[in-house]
This record gives structure tokens, C-alpha cells and sequence, in this order.
């Protein structure tokens, strides 16, 4: 299986030939992204890296599109939405509720949690299995409803 950074090295490759500069435009942005931390932390970005990064970019995309909505940019909206969609076709599928909740129980079992209080506990364990498949704000909602029986 190729990795996220060849693969969107090769899709830069095939927007460039279809000469489709949307596209282009949103997968340079994406290099970038990496290259600028790669650059900074002079390592070169594995898998996990990645899709840290991309899960981030996403979340101040989906920010960014609820803010353009208060405003009414609709046009701004779409050119969001858009690079947002395709920063998702490189993330993990995404994580069923139900899915999710049962690995929020395994999770609080295996840290022994029994109050909000040990919330931290359970988040760091969950977080390095969930990054980039599951919104980490909509888990730690269900953990605190989960904890507070």
C-alpha cells in the first residue's frame, strides 16, 4: 500500500496533467503542509504524521466553513467545502457511533476510569488509535456521557 504522501504526490502529478488547478491548488497545499513540518522538526513524516496533520487541516477547514457561513460567503463556503472534501479522501474512513463506542468502553475499562475526573486517561488512550478517523470533541462527549451514570 502506498502512503498518503505518495499518493498525493502522484494525484498533484495526474491534476497537473488534467490541468485542473482546484484540484492542484488544494493538493499543494497539502504538501506544503507536510513539508513545512517536516522542514521545522527536520524529520521525515511517517504515516501517523500525516494523517495528524491532514486531521488538523481538516478541523480548521470545517472551522473555517462554519465561519464563512455566519458571514454569508457562500463563495468562500464552496472553495472550503471543496478542499475540505478532498483533504478527506486521504483520511482514514471514518469511525461508526457504533464502533466508537465500543472502543470508548474498552478504553474506560482498561484505564479503570470511573468519574470524569480520569477523562484524561481515557483520551490518552484513545487518541493515538482514533486520530484522523473520529472527531476527538465528539468523543470526548461520549466519554463524559458514558462516565457520568
Amino acid at each position: 500500500m502506498a502512503d498518503i504522501k505518495t499518493n498525493i504526490s502522484n494525484d498533484v502529478k495526474a491534476a497537473m496533467r488534467s490541468k485542473n488547478k482546484n484540484v492542484l491548488g488544494a493538493l499543494r497545499f497539502i504538501q506544503a503542509a507536510f513539508k513545512q513540518k517536516e522542514v521545522d522538526e527536520r524529520i521525515e513524516l511517517n504515516e501517523e504524521q500525516a494523517i495528524v496533520i491532514l486531521d488538523k487541516m481538516a478541523k480548521q477547514h470545517r472551522d473555517s466553513i462554519s465561519q464563512f457561513k455566519t458571514a454569508k460567503r457562500d463563495d468562500l463556503v464552496k472553495i472550503e467545502e471543496f478542499e475540505l472534501d478532498i483533504i478527506n479522501t486521504y483520511l482514514p474512513a471514518k469511525l461508526s457511533d457504533e464502533e466508537l463506542s465500543v472502543l470508548i468502553e474498552g478504553a474506560i475499562l482498561k484505564s479503570g476510569a470511573e468519574s470524569i475526573k480520569d477523562m484524561g486517561k481515557i483520551m490518552s488512550i484513545l487518541k493515538k488509535r482514533l486520530q484522523g478517523r473520529a472527531d476527538m470533541g465528539k468523543v470526548s462527549e461520549l466519554i463524559k456521557s458514558k462516565l457520568s451514570f
